[in-house]
Order: C-alpha cells, then sequence, then structure tokens
C-alpha cells in the first residue's frame, strides 16, 4: 500500500482508470497530488529540452496508465509494452520508436514484460520510476 501511495495517490483507488478518465485533462490533475510525478516531470522537460529519448520503466501496469495519460497531455508521442501487449504491438512499438527520424520521445515498459530480444537502441536515457525490491530484476530489463 505504501509503495502504490510513494508511486501515485490514484494507485489506492479501487477504479484508478476511473479516476483517471475522470479527471479534466490538467496537467495539474496529475502532477499535485504526487510529489513524485512533480519531480519528473521537471526531469521529462528537461529531457525533452534537450532532446533526449527517454525509457521508463515501472512494475505497476496502472503506474503505467497513469503516465501515459501524463505524456498524452504534455503531447509527447511515445510507445507503451506491457504484459498485455501483443507480439504485433510489441514489434510495431519497437520499430517505431528505433525508426530513423522517429518523433517517439518516451517509451513506457512494464519491468516484467518483453522478455529476451528487446532493443531499443536510440534511447539514451533510462528512468526505474518505482524499483523493485530484488534488484537483479531492475537490471534485467534495463539489459532487455
Amino acid at each position: 500500500m505504501l509503495k502504490k501511495i510513494a508511486n501515485h495517490p490514484l494507485l489506492i483507488k479501487k477504479d484508478p482508470l476511473g479516476d483517471l478518465d475522470s479527471f479534466n485533462d490538467s496537467l495539474a490533475d496529475v502532477l499535485d497530488s504526487s510529489p513524485k510525478m512533480n519531480l519528473l516531470n521537471l526531469l521529462m522537460e528537461r529531457l525533452h529540452q534537450d532532446g533526449h529519448r527517454v525509457l521508463i520503466f515501472s512494475q505497476m501496469v496502472k503506474m503505467l496508465d497513469i503516465l501515459e495519460h501524463y505524456l498524452r497531455i504534455k503531447g509527447w508521442k511515445h510507445q507503451r509494452l506491457d504484459g498485455s501487449s501483443s507480439n504485433l504491438q510489441r514489434k510495431t512499438a519497437i520499430a517505431s520508436f528505433n525508426e530513423k527520424g522517429s518523433n517517439d520521445f518516451c517509451f513506457l515498459l512494464s519491468t516484467k514484460a518483453g522478455g529476451l530480444g528487446i532493443n531499443l537502441e536510440t534511447a539514451d536515457t533510462v528512468i526505474i520510476y518505482d524499483s523493485d525490491w530484488n534488484p537483479q530484476n531492475d537490471l534485467q530489463a534495463m539489459a532487455r
């Protein structure tokens, strides 16, 4: 429970997606309730401004939903891969992100999704939004 609260207060609701959909798409709605999201926003704005390509890992798929909502509000192109992504979606997302001249700024990944064979060589920054209690899991995710 504490980990959910630290990541974003919406995660402790029974239906965080329902609450997320009721937001009026204002950045303040997403950021004001979470100091961690505020810090991420400052970092992401700087990375975007400087032309970086970012991978964000999270253990929680619902946290990826919140991060994806945030990226949409900011108007930043992104891709996503989690356990519900089909093989075709996975290949398409990776190809789009790695394509020469791609406008994708960010790639959201669940720490356990994807397995071996993910190559996101065009990314230059990795953010682990919520690290695993077992650091080996995070290292394996980054190695993918």
